[in-house]
């Protein structure tokens, strides 16, 4: 592993980043996300301008992940163990996946479609002003499940390659991605390098999700693997489809369809299959991500444990 870690203590670091963001959430103030957000919207409009859009975007990539990323390996290097669980509590989102898509349960359980409107646009990029309840049951329910991948299990993969600095270099790549890796005149060109790159870093930990996915589906796992062999090819994303589609499988429920981005309704690929979502249905997606998780702190225990008798009797 990348990181130089015993496999016990990197496990036993993992499971401490991961308590650390169930106890305390995101900060409440100070979020170095946020402060990162600000950084990479600076470099975006000094460099997305002119000729060379392309090598231009990778340039701003670079600039903006590179340097806190061998910063964070430093800081790991000089400060100890406990500042890579820090980093990895810094970069995870578990807990606040619940906490931005439960008050739009809540709202829909009562049945104010506008607070359930106006929550539902604070995490999704598609247009909400008029959604009705199964739109934005179904709008929170592919949230949690393809942000169970990029806040939480891509995260846990790469801290598990590279320690804390792994998890910081994927969290940057993935919200530029978020931030610059649209097809639209803007950043066809200069968020190209961005979003290929989150694909590669992605690659690997959303089939892992997928499968997981799959595992926990108990008796839906025959559904959820065909919904992942036969529909996530036709989205537009090589690993949001995998992910999404086998977690509407092993939900039960049909998600995808038609979505309105920027006024225009657009018809995207199907996934799952069953019913419409309803809002019992992002509770139960935020379940399956939750186990999921709990499934990975498991695994890596159980292989930690058992490397470490083996390393014993060797």
């Amino acid at each position: 592993m990348l990181s130089g870690l015993p496999p016990a203590q990197l496990a036993g670091l993992l499971v401490a980043g991961v308590l650390l963001d169930l106890l305390l959430g995101e900060p409440r103030r100070w979020h170095p996300l946020v402060g990162f957000g600000r950084l990479a919207q600076w470099l975006e409009r000094w460099l997305n301008r002119g000729l060379l859009r392309f090598p231009r975007g990778l340039l701003a990539w670079a600039l903006a992940v590179l340097p806190l990323s061998l910063l964070a390996w430093m800081a790991a290097q000089a400060a100890g163990l406990w500042l890579h669980a820090v980093l990895l509590y810094a970069c995870i989102g578990l807990r606040s996946l619940r906490e931005h898509t439960m008050p739009i349960v809540d709202a829909l359980r009562r049945g104010d479609l506008d607070t359930a409107r106006t929550r539902t646009s604070w995490i999704v990029s598609r247009d909400t002003g008029h959604a009705q309840e199964a739109d934005l049951a179904k709008a929170g329910a592919e949230s949690l499940l393809e942000n169970g991948n990029d806040a939480v299990f891509g995260t846990l993969f790469w801290f598990l390659v590279a320690g804390g600095a792994g998890a910081v270099l994927f969290r940057l790549a993935n919200t530029l991605d978020a931030m610059w890796g649209y097809r639209n005149d803007r950043f066809n060109l200069f968020g190209r390098s961005a979003a290929r790159i989150d694909d590669a870093l992605n690659y690997v930990p959303a089939r892992l999700t997928a499968l997981s996915y799959v595992l926990l589906a108990g008796s839906a796992r025959a559904r959820a693997w065909r919904c992942w062999r036969t529909q996530a090819g036709a989205w537009s994303s090589p690993n949001a489809g995998p992910v999404m589609a086998s977690g509407a499988g092993a939900l039960g429920v049909s998600l995808g369809g038609a979505a309105v981005y920027d006024g225009q309704l657009e018809q995207r690929p199907p996934l799952g299959t069953g019913p419409a979502a309803k809002a019992a249905d992002i509770v139960r997606a935020w379940r399956l991500v939750l186990h999921t998780t709990l499934l990975w702190l498991g695994v890596v225990c159980v292989i930690a444990t058992m490397m470490l008798v083996w390393g014993q009797h060797a």
